[in-house]
Protein backbone atom coordinates (compact mmCIF):
# COMPACT_ATOMS: atom_id res chain seq x y z
CA UNK A 1 0.00 0.00 0.00
CA UNK A 2 0.99 3.61 -0.64
CA UNK A 3 -0.36 7.03 0.32
CA UNK A 4 0.06 8.96 -2.93
CA UNK A 5 2.58 11.36 -1.39
CA UNK A 6 5.59 11.50 -3.71
CA UNK A 7 9.02 11.20 -2.07
CA UNK A 8 11.27 11.75 -5.06
CA UNK A 9 11.15 12.39 -8.80
CA UNK A 10 13.41 9.87 -10.50
CA UNK A 11 14.71 9.71 -14.07
CA UNK A 12 13.83 7.02 -16.61
CA UNK A 13 16.93 5.24 -17.97
CA UNK A 14 15.71 2.15 -19.85
CA UNK A 15 13.10 -0.58 -20.16
CA UNK A 16 14.90 -3.66 -21.44
CA UNK A 17 13.76 -7.27 -22.13
CA UNK A 18 14.97 -9.64 -19.42
CA UNK A 19 13.56 -12.97 -20.55
CA UNK A 20 10.34 -14.42 -21.84
CA UNK A 21 7.64 -11.74 -21.53
CA UNK A 22 9.57 -9.81 -18.89
CA UNK A 23 11.35 -6.48 -18.69
CA UNK A 24 13.65 -4.60 -16.37
CA UNK A 25 13.00 -0.94 -15.65
CA UNK A 26 16.06 1.08 -14.66
CA UNK A 27 15.79 4.58 -13.29
CA UNK A 28 17.99 7.18 -11.68
CA UNK A 29 17.22 8.14 -8.07
CA UNK A 30 19.06 9.28 -4.93
CA UNK A 31 16.66 9.51 -1.98
CA UNK A 32 14.56 6.35 -1.80
CA UNK A 33 17.67 4.17 -1.33
CA UNK A 34 18.06 5.44 2.25
CA UNK A 35 16.28 2.35 3.62
CA UNK A 36 15.62 0.34 0.47
CA UNK A 37 16.01 -3.46 0.34
CA UNK A 38 15.88 -6.02 -2.44
CA UNK A 39 12.25 -7.15 -2.75
CA UNK A 40 10.77 -3.88 -1.52
CA UNK A 41 7.79 -2.34 -3.29
CA UNK A 42 8.01 1.12 -4.83
CA UNK A 43 5.27 3.00 -6.64
CA UNK A 44 6.74 4.26 -9.93
CA UNK A 45 4.34 6.78 -11.49
CA UNK A 46 1.67 5.00 -9.48
CA UNK A 47 2.63 1.45 -10.54
CA UNK A 48 3.69 -0.94 -7.76
CA UNK A 49 7.02 -2.52 -8.75
CA UNK A 50 9.54 -4.73 -6.93
CA UNK A 51 13.19 -3.74 -6.45
CA UNK A 52 15.61 -6.32 -7.83
CA UNK A 53 18.85 -4.31 -7.38
CA UNK A 54 20.02 -0.79 -6.65
CA UNK A 55 23.06 1.35 -5.95
CA UNK A 56 23.63 4.92 -4.78
CA UNK A 57 22.38 6.49 -8.00
CA UNK A 58 19.86 4.08 -9.53
CA UNK A 59 17.34 1.30 -8.94
CA UNK A 60 16.10 -1.56 -11.12
CA UNK A 61 12.66 -3.21 -11.09
CA UNK A 62 11.00 -6.27 -12.61
CA UNK A 63 8.15 -5.45 -15.02
CA UNK A 64 5.83 -8.18 -16.28
CA UNK A 65 4.51 -8.19 -19.84
CA UNK A 66 1.04 -7.41 -18.47
CA UNK A 67 2.33 -4.36 -16.63
CA UNK A 68 4.34 -3.19 -19.63
CA UNK A 69 1.27 -3.55 -21.86
CA UNK A 70 -1.10 -1.70 -19.54
CA UNK A 71 1.13 1.18 -18.46
CA UNK A 72 3.01 4.00 -20.16
CA UNK A 73 6.54 2.74 -19.46
CA UNK A 74 7.12 1.62 -23.06
CA UNK A 75 6.45 5.19 -24.24
CA UNK A 76 9.01 6.76 -21.91
CA UNK A 77 12.20 8.28 -23.26
CA UNK A 78 15.55 8.49 -21.49
CA UNK A 79 15.48 11.40 -19.09
CA UNK A 80 11.71 11.33 -18.52
CA UNK A 81 10.64 12.04 -14.95
CA UNK A 82 8.97 9.38 -12.77
CA UNK A 83 7.22 9.91 -9.43
CA UNK A 84 8.52 7.59 -6.70
CA UNK A 85 7.07 6.52 -3.35
CA UNK A 86 8.17 3.73 -1.05
CA UNK A 87 5.52 1.45 0.46
CA UNK A 88 3.58 2.58 3.51
CA UNK A 89 4.78 1.21 6.84
CA UNK A 90 2.42 0.33 9.68
CA UNK A 91 2.29 3.31 12.02
CA UNK A 92 3.02 5.89 9.31
CA UNK A 93 0.71 8.87 8.96
CA UNK A 94 -1.73 8.45 6.08
CA UNK A 95 -1.38 11.90 4.56
CA UNK A 96 -2.98 11.08 1.20
CA UNK A 97 -5.33 8.13 0.70
CA UNK A 98 -4.85 4.37 0.38
CA UNK A 99 -3.24 3.67 -3.01
CA UNK A 100 -2.57 0.11 -4.17
CA UNK A 101 -0.29 0.83 -7.09
CA UNK A 102 -2.66 -1.00 -9.46
CA UNK A 103 -3.35 1.22 -12.47
CA UNK A 104 -6.97 1.06 -13.63
CA UNK A 105 -6.63 3.09 -16.80
CA UNK A 106 -4.81 5.92 -18.49
CA UNK A 107 -6.27 9.40 -18.79
CA UNK A 108 -5.39 12.23 -21.18
CA UNK A 109 -4.59 15.80 -20.18
CA UNK A 110 -6.94 18.05 -22.18
CA UNK A 111 -6.59 21.43 -20.45
CA UNK A 112 -4.39 23.28 -17.96
CA UNK A 113 -5.16 26.58 -16.23
CA UNK A 114 -3.00 28.53 -13.78
CA UNK A 115 -4.43 30.86 -11.15
CA UNK A 116 -1.61 32.52 -9.27
CA UNK A 117 0.61 29.70 -8.02
CA UNK A 118 -2.18 27.12 -8.21
CA UNK A 119 -3.00 24.90 -11.18
CA UNK A 120 -6.14 23.27 -12.51
CA UNK A 121 -5.71 20.22 -14.74
CA UNK A 122 -8.51 18.57 -16.73
CA UNK A 123 -8.20 14.90 -17.73
CA UNK A 124 -10.36 12.93 -20.14
CA UNK A 125 -11.26 9.38 -19.07
CA UNK A 126 -12.87 6.33 -20.69
CA UNK A 127 -16.49 5.43 -19.96
CA UNK A 128 -15.63 2.12 -18.29
CA UNK A 129 -14.20 3.83 -15.19
CA UNK A 130 -16.79 6.59 -14.81
CA UNK A 131 -18.69 4.60 -12.17
CA UNK A 132 -15.63 4.66 -9.88
CA UNK A 133 -15.29 8.46 -9.92
CA UNK A 134 -17.24 10.73 -7.58
CA UNK A 135 -17.20 14.48 -7.04
CA UNK A 136 -14.69 15.34 -4.28
CA UNK A 137 -13.51 11.73 -4.35
CA UNK A 138 -9.88 10.58 -4.25
CA UNK A 139 -7.86 9.39 -7.22
CA UNK A 140 -4.21 8.69 -7.91
CA UNK A 141 -2.79 10.35 -11.03
CA UNK A 142 0.83 9.41 -11.77
CA UNK A 143 0.90 8.00 -8.25
CA UNK A 144 -0.16 11.32 -6.66
CA UNK A 145 -3.07 11.44 -4.23
CA UNK A 146 -5.48 14.04 -5.60
CA UNK A 147 -9.11 15.10 -5.19
CA UNK A 148 -11.65 15.53 -7.97
CA UNK A 149 -12.65 19.21 -7.84
CA UNK A 150 -15.00 18.90 -10.82
CA UNK A 151 -16.49 15.88 -12.57
CA UNK A 152 -18.43 15.59 -15.82
CA UNK A 153 -19.48 12.72 -18.08
CA UNK A 154 -16.05 12.20 -19.67
CA UNK A 155 -13.51 14.40 -17.85
CA UNK A 156 -12.52 15.58 -14.39
CA UNK A 157 -10.53 18.48 -12.99
CA UNK A 158 -8.00 18.37 -10.19
CA UNK A 159 -6.83 21.49 -8.35
CA UNK A 160 -3.10 21.19 -7.60
CA UNK A 161 -1.28 23.13 -4.88
CA UNK A 162 2.18 24.58 -5.68
CA UNK A 163 4.00 22.07 -3.43
CA UNK A 164 2.56 19.12 -5.35
CA UNK A 165 2.94 20.72 -8.77
CA UNK A 166 6.58 21.73 -8.30
CA UNK A 167 7.74 18.46 -6.68
CA UNK A 168 6.17 15.92 -9.04
CA UNK A 169 6.16 15.32 -12.80
CA UNK A 170 2.73 16.92 -13.26
CA UNK A 171 4.50 20.07 -14.38
CA UNK A 172 6.01 18.19 -17.32
CA UNK A 173 2.69 16.88 -18.68
CA UNK A 174 1.64 18.57 -21.90
CA UNK A 175 -1.89 18.79 -23.29
CA UNK A 176 -2.47 15.51 -25.14
CA UNK A 177 -0.15 13.51 -22.85
CA UNK A 178 -1.44 10.43 -21.02
CA UNK A 179 -1.12 9.63 -17.31
CA UNK A 180 -1.72 6.63 -15.05
CA UNK A 181 -4.98 6.63 -13.10
CA UNK A 182 -5.96 4.53 -10.08
CA UNK A 183 -9.45 5.00 -8.69
CA UNK A 184 -10.32 4.70 -5.01
CA UNK A 185 -10.19 1.03 -4.01
CA UNK A 186 -13.22 1.41 -1.71
CA UNK A 187 -15.50 1.93 -4.70
CA UNK A 188 -14.35 -1.32 -6.29
CA UNK A 189 -14.99 -3.29 -3.08
CA UNK A 190 -18.48 -1.83 -2.80
CA UNK A 191 -19.18 -2.82 -6.42
CA UNK A 192 -18.00 -6.37 -5.80
CA UNK A 193 -20.09 -6.72 -2.65
CA UNK A 194 -23.18 -5.63 -4.56
CA UNK A 195 -22.64 -8.18 -7.32
CA UNK A 196 -24.78 -11.33 -7.08
CA UNK A 197 -22.95 -14.58 -6.34
CA UNK A 198 -22.31 -16.92 -9.25
CA UNK A 199 -25.57 -18.58 -10.18
CA UNK A 200 -27.70 -16.21 -8.09
CA UNK A 201 -30.89 -14.83 -9.57
CA UNK A 202 -31.56 -11.13 -9.95
CA UNK A 203 -33.96 -11.35 -7.01
CA UNK A 204 -31.09 -12.57 -4.81
CA UNK A 205 -28.92 -9.55 -5.52
CA UNK A 206 -28.47 -7.54 -2.29
CA UNK A 207 -30.25 -4.21 -2.09
CA UNK A 208 -28.16 -1.12 -1.40
CA UNK A 209 -30.05 0.18 1.59
CA UNK A 210 -29.35 1.24 5.18
CA UNK A 211 -29.60 -2.32 6.50
CA UNK A 212 -27.07 -3.62 3.94
CA UNK A 213 -24.60 -0.83 4.71
CA UNK A 214 -24.83 -1.43 8.46
CA UNK A 215 -24.45 -5.20 8.04
CA UNK A 216 -21.27 -4.76 6.02
CA UNK A 217 -19.64 -2.21 8.30
CA UNK A 218 -20.02 0.99 6.28
CA UNK A 219 -21.54 2.74 9.31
Amino acid sequence: MFTGLIEEVGTFSALTPSGSNQFELTLGCKLIQSDLKIGDSVAVDGVCLTVIRYNQSSACFDVSSHTAKNTLFQRKKAGSSLNLERALRLGDRLGGHLVQGHVDSTVKLIKRHQTGEFFQLWFEFSSDISKYLIDRGSVSVQGISLTLAELSADNFMIAVIPQTYLHTNLQELKVGDSAHLETDVLGRYVERMLMPAAGATTAQKPALDEAFLKQNGFF
